[in-house]
């Protein structure tokens, strides 16, 4: 077997430069997802809405309210305060980070 050929400093980087030309992997594009535009200011129209259909659900959460007024968490915390001091709703278990209400007329 004869011996290696010794390359120069400037073959060594060219070869160095031509080999391995991969293209990056591409990860794959995920659809992303929208960013909730909830209302941050509650207006006549969101309160209104508030006193009308809150009374009619069973289960009433800071999440519900989120979730199907299309309210910010800190709006629909304040809500379920206000409520449950005019006795629309009433508490079954309150605690720093969840608060579970339930409408006042159930039972």
């Amino acid at each position: 077997m004869p011996p290696k050929q010794q390359l120069s400093k400037a073959a060594k980087a060219a070869a160095a430069m031509a080999g391995g030309k991969k293209s990056k992997k591409k990860w794959s594009k995920k659809s992303m997802k929208d960013k909730a535009a909830h209302a941050v200011i509650l207006d006549q129209e969101k309160y209104d809405r508030i006193l009308k259909e809150v009374p009619t659900y069973r289960y009433v959460s800071v999440s519900v309210l989120v979730d199907r007024l299309k309210i910010g968490g800190s709006l629909a915390r304040v809500a379920l305060k206000h409520l449950e001091a005019e006795g629309i709703i009433k508490p079954v278990s309150k605690h720093s980070k969840q608060a579970i209400y339930t409408r006042a007329a159930a039972e």
